[in-house]
């Protein structure tokens, strides 16, 4: 059984120790081994900590002996990115600058975990201070690679995290979202991915001193799950959700609504905006919404969703505006052709006027509206996570046709992103060697929904993974 450890859901592990099936030290050595195994291959984990998590899985081990009652994550071992706190490790945003920034605690949904009995077992990977592009290369690590084919990117920028969970390194990973950074690595590797609504999990994106960033960092930077299946991203979400003083963002919700009456309307928008989408996506989607007609969800096919195009400008120049008086120091941290994605945006959307801006806010309020009333209509939502198959990687810092195409690409994670509502990203098969998934979008705070919607497409249609990284390419 022991060789197989690193092989099963989060939740069964968890399982197995807190029933003494096998000791905690067993399940991390059994990670450990795999990441020996598979990293120097995929290049996701990048600061192993292997002492640390064998102490304290040994810890969990003597006060499971000991008596004490183990949480529902008891032993199982996750990854974090990068841009997020380890007690004790340094936070490298993947940059020479910062590797030697040691965190003095733990980051809130780090603590969260561990509270449940979690194990942190390394770092992963991301893009150079998450700025460099979607493709996770980041100036201290380099490359990750994507375990299916090495000629495409695995996406980011929790590219790491997914790459970790899709080869068995780990159960979980602890990534973030502002526009598809969890959900586009997850249909990229085939594994499943939870943005949660704006103010649902605690966390603090501070880098350096006490000061806080602007209301767009503060506001579209989610934290959320990888997981293998949809059951391992439920019980993640129950242990992250909630208030902490710390954050006063956090809203105290419930992690349940209530039950909706009748069948669960679903829109299905396969092109959103209408600016095109790669017949493969078209299939993932129609897959996905024959599973949710075959569960008794009310499908519907829909047009498209509220203003999108709109959504994307505003999105693109509050951001843009929000970060060009720190850009001349940041360029300088992102190293060489690392400051080419930003670059690119912000040529092509200059930041704008105090009034431009202030009136741009009152955009974004009203966008939300929109999709309030949308979604009230239709409780959720399918659509796409990207609108192609992986790409190559650094498509998006090539040119400004790369950019382009990368950004249209995952236009309806930047616009869910944008509106702060919940979204789910889960496989639907394998089309030409590589994965293909779809999001469920739903109400704000009703990732119960989404996460029913998306175990009801994951029990008709299977899990991808975990797999052995192929070496080279599908033409190899």
């Amino acid at each position: 059984m022991q060789d197989a450890l690193w092989k099963m859901p989060a939740a069964a592990q968890a399982e197995a120790v807190r029933n003494a099936e096998v000791s905690a030290v067993e399940l991390i050595d059994s990670h450990l081994d795999r990441i020996a195994e598979v990293n120097p291959q995929v290049n996701a984990v990048t600061q192993l900590l292997a002492e640390q998590a064998r102490e304290a899985a040994a810890q969990t081990d003597r006060r499971r002996a000991a008596g004490e009652a183990r949480g529902p994550l008891a032993g199982v071992p996750f990854t974090v990115k990068e841009s997020t706190a380890i007690e004790g490790v340094p936070t490298t945003f993947g940059t020479q600058r910062f590797r030697n920034l040691v965190a003095s605690a733990d980051a809130l949904p780090v603590a969260r975990l561990r509270a449940a009995g979690a194990i942190p077992i390394g770092h992963s990977n991301i893009p150079t201070l998450i700025l460099a592009g979607m493709h996770t290369r980041s100036e201290l690590f380099g490359d990750t690679v994507n375990p299916w084919d090495s000629s495409r990117t695995p996406g980011g920028s929790s590219g790491g995290d997914a790459v970790a969970v899709a080869t068995g390194m780990a159960a979980l990973g602890l990534g973030n979202d502002s526009g598809g950074s969890l959900r586009i690595p997850a249909q990229f590797c085939g594994v499943a991915g939870l943005k949660p609504s704006t103010g649902r999990v605690p966390a603090d994106h501070r880098v350096l001193g006490p000061d806080d960033p602007g209301p767009a960092s503060q506001m579209l930077v989610t934290d959320g799950p990888l997981a293998r299946g949809v059951g391992d991203l439920w019980l993640a979400f129950e242990v992250l959700a909630g208030t902490d003083p710390r954050d006063p963002r956090a809203v105290p919700v419930p992690a349940y609504g209530e039950p909706l009456p009748g069948r669960v309307k679903v829109a299905v928008v396969t092109d959103p905006g209408g600016h095109g989408v790669h017949p493969t996506i078209r299939g993932a989607i129609a897959s996905a919404a024959d599973a949710l007609r075959d569960a008794g969800y009310d499908v519907r096919e829909e047009q498209d969703v509220p203003r999108m195009d709109e959504a994307l400008e505003a999105y693109g120049r509050i951001t843009v505006t929000e970060f060009a008086p720190t850009w001349p120091v940041v360029r300088r941290l992102l190293g060489k052709g690392g400051d080419r994605y930003i670059e690119m945006a912000m040529e092509q959307t200059p930041p704008i006027s105090a009034e431009e801006l202030m009136k741009l806010m009152g955009t974004w309020m009203n966008i939300r509206r929109s999709w309030a009333a949308f979604l009230n209509e239709y409780p959720l939502l399918l659509g796409p996570v990207f609108t192609e198959p992986p790409v190559e990687p650094g498509l998006e810092s090539r040119d400004r046709a790369g950019r382009d195409r990368v950004g249209s690409g995952m236009r309806l994670c930047t616009v869910t992103s944008f509106v702060g509502v919940p979204g789910v990203a889960i496989p639907t098969g394998m089309v030409d060697g590589l994965p293909c998934g779809v999001q469920i979008v739903g109400r704000a705070f009703r990732e119960d929904l989404c996460l029913g919607a998306a175990q009801a497409i994951e029990d008709r249609l299977g899990v991808l993974t975990p797999l052995a990284p192929r070496v080279g390419s599908r033409a190899d």
